[in-house]
């Protein structure tokens, strides 16, 4: 009987694998090395936590794909790499150092003179220190994270699935937490309670067919994350293990990682009836979401998006209220590029996947924000996110 699973299947790491192959060759290197954990686990879908000890992928202008890897990580990459070869070393700091032995699979694969790399090096991360690559090879290292972020960008009908289902769960994530908010409750309570139950369903539904394959959430997880009545005014609030109190702004924020892809869905609520103010202020913050989604086409660049909607801050004199570019793309990361900010240029192509999120932030009385999670389509986009946007719903 055929194995029934949610995850990537190999062929999707074929084609990558092939895409990558053919630029090397395009571009006439003699090899890719690969340092960035997300670019390691796109290119091998091998997950796993980065740390001091170095973890890379190189393969050569033959197509031969080799994992190098500490001995601890030895049996989960042989079990969940998709390359022809894992090598690995004792330790890290051991002698002789890590990357000595990683410049001699370089030469063995033959990869020397032109190598393409995100980076020149192992980058030192908790405490990690080790020479360059340039340094340890000779070659003349080219930067590849172009290409490698524009392959991320696109995503495949896989990875949609993935992150469509992801939308799910956050989406019953956001209905617990709503649900369990109430005057005097305590904001970690609530939060911790809502993800946990969104969490046991999940895995009560989905079973062995799941893997969070993230190395922050083991499940489906919904929050306020600090950004409770005046604290809702910091885009990045940490939490503060507030209690709820009448006339509080709320701005929530519920995922989901499946598989490792991630999506996003936050909303604006409020405690009671709101003022007229909340209300002006919540319905600029749909107003400008509107625009964003509405700008978001094939062919259009990320900047033009947010000069719409900075268009409209500037138009209403809201710019004082004004913290943030209107999104960035989703997937393998939380935060992934093009941004829909000003200062991109990069044209939105079919399959990119965006979190929609243009904020308004008044220190006086809170923040003001919904993030949808959309896929760029041939003519315009496809909501994945699909929790109730308009005021009424999200009184409590």
């Amino acid at each position: 009987m055929p194995t029934v699973s949610l995850k990537l299947p190999p062929s999707e790491f074929q084609f990558r694998a092939k895409r990558l192959l053919d630029y090397v060759k395009r571009q006439q290197w003699s090899g890719v090395v690969l340092f960035d954990n997300f670019h390691v686990t796109y290119y091998t879908g091998f997950a796993f936590i980065p740390t001091e000890r170095p973890i890379c992928f190189a393969m050569n202008a033959d197509g031969e794909r080799v994992l190098f890897v500490p001995r601890l990580e030895v049996e989960h990459a042989q079990a969940e790499a998709r390359v022809e070869h894992v090598e690995s070393y004792v330790e890290y700091p051991d002698h002789p150092h890590p990357m000595k032995l990683f410049v001699e699979i370089l030469k063995r694969l033959e990869i020397r003179d032109s190598i393409g790399a995100d980076n020149d090096g192992y980058p030192w991360i908790l405490g990690y220190q080790g020479e360059s690559l340039s340094a340890l090879t000779g070659a003349r290292i080219v930067n590849v994270n172009p290409f490698v972020e524009h392959e991320m960008m696109l995503k495949s009908e896989a990875e949609l699935a993935l992150i469509r289902e992801s939308c799910k769960w956050a989406n019953l994530a956001h209905r617990l937490l709503q649900k369990y908010t109430r005057v005097g409750a305590n904001e970690t309570e609530v939060s911790m309670r809502a993800s946990h139950e969104a969490t046991l369903a999940l895995i009560d539904t989905l079973g062995p067919l799941y893997r969070s394959q993230s190395m922050w959430s083991r499940g489906a997880s919904a929050g306020y994350r600090g950004q409770i009545g005046r604290n809702a005014a910091i885009p990045h609030a940490l939490t503060t293990n507030a209690t709820f109190m009448p006339g509080d702004v709320l701005v929530s924020g519920a995922g989901c990682p499946m598989w490792g892809y991630n999506s996003e869905l936050e909303r604006t609520m409020i405690i009671g009836e709101p003022s007229a103010e909340q209300k002006k202020f919540f319905e600029h913050m749909l107003a400008l979401q509107d625009i964003a989604l509405d700008a978001i086409k094939p062919g259009v660049k990320c900047c033009d998006v947010d000069r719409a909607v900075r268009a409209y801050f500037d138009q209403h004199n809201l710019m004082p209220y004004w913290r943030h570019h209107s999104g960035h793309a989703i997937g393998l990361r939380y935060h992934e590029a093009p941004f829909l900010d000003v200062g991109d240029e990069t044209i939105i192509e079919p399959g990119m996947v965006f979190t929609v999120e243009p904020g308004l932030y008044a220190p006086h009385l809170g923040g003001f924000r919904h993030s949808d999670t959309v896929v760029v389509t041939q003519d315009g986009i496809e909501m994945l996110t699909y929790y109730p946007r308009d005021l009424a719903s999200l009184i409590i």
